[in-house]
């Protein structure tokens, strides 16, 4: 029996998922285009913001902040099902995309926000795969800057006082 989700009304999460088997289903810009489309379709239909996103190979994490009166899980569900959809469609596939179910934690400190968003930022750079977080096409920072309109939302106070270079192209070296 699988633990509850532990949901707090106006809560900030920390939201992870994990392709199935560990395949690199994002590992094409094409495929990660996918999902940030996907992404953006799914703040039309529902009420949330993306603070900090960074796409990886095989699993993706999220920053963000359901409306009050919105569900992370509907939301989850419905843009984890429908990429799967395109995804599988698109390579002729069927069957399962994500593993398990989406892993969200909620934030609940100014530490432990600070830390989550530096954590998401750096994902990239303690891969490999790219020397600084703005360097990396997919992550927070380039999205902000050059990336589709509407997938990451527009730093509030907040981040502007903690990271300030986030809403710039490039960080200071």
């Amino acid at each position: 029996m699988r633990k509850p989700r532990r949901i707090i009304v106006g809560a900030t999460y920390h939201v992870v998922a994990r392709a199935n088997r560990r395949e690199y289903i994002l590992h094409s810009d094409i495929m990660k285009q996918l999902f940030l489309e996907t992404l953006t379709r799914a703040k039309q239909r529902y009420r949330f913001s993306v603070t900090n996103v960074c796409l990886m190979g095989n699993h993706f994490h999220l920053i963000m902040t359901p409306a009050r009166d919105e569900s992370i899980s509907r939301i989850m569900q419905w843009i984890l099902s429908v990429f799967a959809v395109r995804y599988n469609r698109k390579h002729g596939f069927q069957g399962h995309v994500w593993y398990d179910r989406f892993k969200s934690k909620a934030i609940t400190s100014l530490r432990q926000f600070a830390a989550t968003f530096a954590y998401v930022c750096n994902n990239p750079v303690r891969a490999g795969i790219a020397s600084h977080p703005a360097d990396y096409r997919f992550g927070g920072p380039a999205l902000l800057c050059s990336g589709p309109p509407g997938a990451v939302d527009t730093p509030g106070l907040l981040v502007n006082l903690l990271f300030p270079w986030f809403s710039v192209a490039r960080l200071p070296r």
